[in-house]
């Protein structure tokens, strides 16, 4: 079942629980349907690659992993701080994303 995030591509956000608790990270994907982000640099698990051709070596890679989008908070970009967002409307009628501390629209 897709639900709808309060997070989208692209957003600087802070990570509120886990082991990760603290960190700050830009939103790489997003997955509505298992509602959940993957973070740049955040969340990293070890991947094990077996070679595909003969002759060549396997390999482990570090992967950014999936988190639950309800432990991040967006981050706002004009007070840094992290925070729930609020909507509201620019001059031209357009609903935005409202910082709740600065009233800011993003």
């Amino acid at each position: 079942m897709k639900q709808k995030l309060h997070v989208k591509t692209g957003d600087e956000v802070k990570v509120i629980s886990g082991r990760e608790k603290g960190k700050t990270g830009k939103v790489v994907a997003v997955s509505s349907k298992e509602g959940k982000v993957i973070i740049e640099k955040i969340n990293i698990s070890k991947k094990h690659l077996k070679p595909k051709q003969q002759g060549a070596v396997g390999s482990i890679v570090d992967v950014e992993s999936p988190m639950y989008a309800s432990k991040v908070m967006l981050v706002c970009p004009k007070c840094g701080k992290a925070t729930r967002i609020a909507h509201g409307f620019d001059e031209n009628g357009n609903k935005k994303r409202k910082c709740k501390h600065c009233d800011n629209l993003f």
